[in-house]
């Protein structure tokens, strides 16, 4: 999957921006990261509110297996395969992606503790 190709499945929501990431490329919307993309795969952003939206979707949760190590499961899920063809459809998922991205942002600065004075 090339990168332009990326940039045209989300234009409904903007300009994105792609970056290294892990191996593959992060896919950045507005600062958040929306996406991953390794090879032909693309994985977009999901959480409590969305994940089981793309589970009815038929998209599978992203994990994989470190060596030696339990396996890890992220929060990014498989882009339902009709938005690869259908704008419409991919416009409801990357909002779906974008939203995911913003509940994760403000949860995280919401952790965010002062540090003591030294």
């Amino acid at each position: 999957m090339d990168e332009e190709f990326v940039r045209d499945l989300f234009a409904s929501e903007g300009p994105v921006q792609l970056r290294r990431l892990f191996g593959g490329k992060g896919i950045y919307l507005d600062g958040l990261i929306v996406a991953v993309m390794f090879g032909d795969q693309l994985l977009l952003k999901g959480d409590d509110q969305t994940g089981p939206l793309f589970e009815a979707a038929g998209s599978r949760r992203w994990t994989y297996q470190r060596p030696g190590k339990a396996s890890v499961t992220m929060p990014y899920y498989d882009l339902p395969s009709e938005a690869y063809d259908d704008p419409d459809a991919m416009a409801v998922w990357a909002r779906r992606a974008w939203e995911a991205a913003m509940r994760a942002a403000q949860a995280k600065s919401g952790k965010r503790r002062p540090k003591p004075p030294r």
